[in-house]
């Protein structure tokens, strides 16, 4: 953990990725514990609105014969189908009023891991006078991986919040290495517990 940073500060934005009903334990392609990123991103959300801060989210928002499921020869059983209740953010996920929502893998030939990828992230987070971003949800070895690495190449500032993430896991390790990869590659790994009052 990385102490004596300041957050949130101006220039700052939050980015929740794809805290959805499918990927939280009861859904299609559940991430174990996925539901315990909630409360600290919410803590974090009131915090960042409390400061006229920008939030914003992702989601995967796919088709029903999207190139990433099985039957297409895919990795992942179907998941976060568009307007589908396991597209949906989490129950008790807060956004703020104003918070915007980026979709991400929206046609069914290409997938995004990142939520920068084929989207307006980058511009959405320029018209704000973004340079730094504080990334949590899920999951910690895909979705939010990659888009902490494009948010790096873009030029952005990041801040991994490392008890408001959780992993696949799908090799075991595989969370802790991608955290180790982000802080190697310049992101801050902070706890939304030691950075918000």
């Amino acid at each position: 953990m990385c102490a004596a940073i300041t957050i949130p500060a101006p220039g700052d934005a939050l980015l929740i990725v794809d805290v959805q009903q499918d990927f939280l334990p009861g859904g299609a392609l559940a991430v174990a514990g996925g539901d315990a990123v909630v409360a600290p991103l919410n803590r974090c959300a009131a915090v960042f609105a409390s400061h006229g801060l920008p939030v914003l989210a992702t989601r995967d928002w796919h088709p029903p014969d999207h190139c990433s499921f099985a039957a297409r020869g895919g990795p992942w059983p179907p998941h976060c189908v568009a307007g589908t209740p396991g597209a949906a953010f989490a129950a008790g996920l807060r956004l703020p009023a104003g918070a915007e929502i980026i979709s991400k893998a929206t046609g069914p030939d290409a997938d995004a891991y990142s939520g920068f990828q084929g989207t307006e992230l980058a511009a959405r987070l320029r018209v704000h006078d973004v340079r730094r971003v504080l990334i949590g949800g899920l999951a910690t070895d895909y979705c939010v991986r990659a888009t902490a690495l494009d948010a790096l190449a873009a030029g952005f500032g990041v801040v991994v919040l490392a008890d408001a993430v959780r992993a696949v896991d799908v090799q075991a390790g595989d969370g802790a290495r991608a955290l180790a990869e982000l802080a190697a590659r310049g992101a801050v790994i902070h706890a939304v517990a030691e950075a918000t009052p």
